[in-house]
């Protein structure tokens, strides 16, 4: 569980997470149009899962 913990307190994490609150905010209060945010939010999932599973996939060939 401990482990989990610090494997989610990264950087990485730190910048997905905090961006995903920022561009929600900012879509529920009107100041992004929400196409705006879900492009802005597709490209972080994507790229966060991305690095992700390459480097898992990357510890698998080890």
């Amino acid at each position: 569980m401990l482990e989990r913990l610090k494997k989610l307190i990264d950087v990485k994490s730190i910048v997905t997470i905090s961006l995903t609150a920022v561009f929600a905010y900012l879509a529920a209060t009107g100041k992004v149009q929400v196409e705006q945010f879900l492009t802005v939010f597709t490209v972080i999932i994507a790229f966060y899962f991305g690095t992700q599973a390459q480097k898992a996939a990357g510890s698998k060939g080890e």
